[in-house]
């Protein structure tokens, strides 16, 4: 799965982006967003999502299940944007 922040929860602070080991984290007009196609959820990076800690805002950023991908999907994901 991609990581998805909740757009109502979101206070557009940043402390997101730049530890996104994907570059899968951007600015949208009001809120951050993420690019499902670059996030591995930090598989391959770190041992948890570093958004997901970083964040200020408590369940500001979940797991998004419209996106559902198993952990060798995300290892290959990663190794793609790595090559």
């Amino acid at each position: 799965m991609a990581m998805f922040i909740k757009e109502a929860e979101c206070i557009s602070c940043g402390a997101c982006e730049p530890e996104c080991p994907n570059e899968a984290i951007t600015q949208a007009e009001s809120v951050y967003v993420v690019a499902v196609d670059k996030c591995t959820e930090c598989v391959g990076a770190f041992d948890a999502a570093k958004c997901v800690e970083v964040c200020p805002v408590d369940d500001c950023v979940v797991t998004d299940p419209k996106n559902v991908e198993s952990r060798e999907d995300l290892e290959a994901k990663y190794a793609r944007l790595h090559a």
